[in-house]
């Protein structure tokens, strides 16, 4: 709610389901809530990948600028905890019917985006010798289960070879010597992609802020409000005062007054398999592969020194409260099931430990909530479905904008349309299940 420069939140991001990702790591021992009045040049909302990004961002650029993370809950238990963990640099739906009549300019701008999520991944992750359970430079697999998905890979192909880009086509059986599976039609390997531990990954991301960058978990922001040349962000027991906000909260933006009608809230669904014997499936004990076709189903492998799990992500539902149930989750879960007996029939009877969903906030243009949108207030938001690649582009560009700096990435992002308005309440909702009940039906068995 915004009156007079007064901005309120009107509710607070909830963890939905048992996120694997966490459930299998220690307990995180959180950074102590904001308790005091204090100031800082920067303050940022948000603790996942866009606000972090942003945090270190600023500390590269100007060592000397005071910093506060606000994050209302604990860092690695909201929707960064739930990402499925690929830090892409290709476009992602590698089907979608917008890639093949994109020029190549706009191909340029995509990739230059994503992989400015990697370079700063990769720095962080040489920094501080993360291993390869946490951050693996291994790449992803695109996979395909019917004629069309084949179609859909070799004319990327197609698209990555005239823009010069590393990739390599597997038929059924090579395929099938990475994952074990029978049911892959085909692939397409490409090798600079990062595959992460995303509860891990964010972490640890956390707990190698720079000294003038405090995080504060468990500290929601309140409200915001005008104060002399700044901003005074009051949180339950404290407030900030700073020069400078980034609003890095992805949907929840609009709990505070922000991009009303004109975000897409979403939620995507994942089940994580208990532990079982590796000598039960075949192929490669640690792979990553997202579907040849869109709204298909994510598959990873990942090994442990317990066993190996199988981690399968589909369905999506769009929630314009940014809420589900949990009805909703086991509903997700019952597809999923079906999905991994048919991909691995080898694994009968191994079940799934964990079941969660994500929020995602999606644009009718496909474009970030990204800009300054208030006298300084800057919004890195809008993840668009890509958290670990787009939110981090978005927090490095909203850092440079709030320090002035100029990059060839902040130069992409001021190329970008703004969100345009969706429709009417009751024809958007109609309007988005509708696709997305019609795009999973295309996608059939992918």
């Amino acid at each position: 709610m915004a009156a007079k420069n007064i901005f309120v939140a009107s509710k607070f991001p909830k963890r939905a389901g048992v996120s694997g990702w966490v459930a299998t790591l220690p307990p995180r021992t959180p950074r102590p809530a904001l308790g005091e009045a204090i100031s800082v040049d920067v303050a940022i909302i948000g603790g996942g990948f866009a606000g972090l990004s942003a945090a270190h961002r600023i500390s590269r650029l100007d060592p000397a600028a005071r910093v506060a993370v606000l994050e209302a809950g604990i860092v690695g238990e909201g929707p960064a905890g739930a990402n499925s963990g690929f830090i892409i640099d290709l476009p992602h739906e590698v089907s979608s019917a917008d890639f093949s009549g994109e020029s190549e300019g706009k191909f340029r701008d995509s990739v230059l985006l994503q992989r400015s999520a990697i370079a700063l991944a990769t720095e962080l992750a040489a920094e501080n010798g993360w291993g390869k359970a946490l951050f693996d430079p291994c790449g992803r697999y695109s996979v395909a289960m019917s004629t069309e998905g084949d179609k859909h890979l070799e004319t990327y192909s197609m698209q990555l070879s005239r823009m010069g880009e590393a990739h390599r086509l597997l038929k059924a059986a090579e395929i099938e010597a990475v994952t074990g599976s029978k049911a892959f039609t085909s692939g397409l390997f490409s090798p600079g992609t990062i595959i992460i531990q995303p509860a891990a990954y964010i972490g640890a991301v956390a707990d190698c802020l720079k000294e003038q960058v405090k995080l504060f978990e468990q500290t929601p922001a309140l409200s915001f409000e005008r104060s002399g040349d700044g901003w005074l962000v009051k949180t339950p027991k404290g407030s900030v005062q700073a020069g400078k906000i980034i609003l890095a909260n992805n949907g929840h933006a609009e709990s505070f007054g922000f991009f009303r009608g004109r975000l897409l809230h979403v939620f995507t669904y994942a089940s994580l398999t208990e532990e079982f014997d590796p000598a039960r499936l075949g192929g490669d004990r640690k792979w990553a592969a997202t579907p040849a076709l869109p709204m298909g189903t994510t598959v990873r492998r990942i090994n442990t020194d317990g066993g190996d799990r199988i981690l399968v992500r589909s369905r999506y539902s769009y929630n314009p409260s940014i809420e589900i149930s949990n009805a909703a989750i086991q509903s997700a879960g019952r597809l999923h099931d079906g999905k991994f007996s048919h991909r691995f029939p080898t694994l009968a009877g191994v079940g799934m430990q964990y079941r969660w969903a994500g929020a995602m906030a999606l644009t009718r243009n496909h474009v970030p909530a990204f800009g300054e949108i208030e006298r300084g207030v800057f919004a890195a938001c809008g993840c668009n479905g890509l958290g670990a690649s787009n939110s981090t582009a978005a927090g490095i560009a909203a850092a440079e904008r709030v320090l002035g700096h100029q990059s060839e990435l902040g130069r992409v992002f001021s190329r970008l349309a703004e969100p345009v308005s969706l429709p009417p309440r009751p024809l958007t909702t109609i309007g988005a299940r509708v696709h997305l009940a019609y795009r999973e039906w295309r996608a059939g068995a992918e």
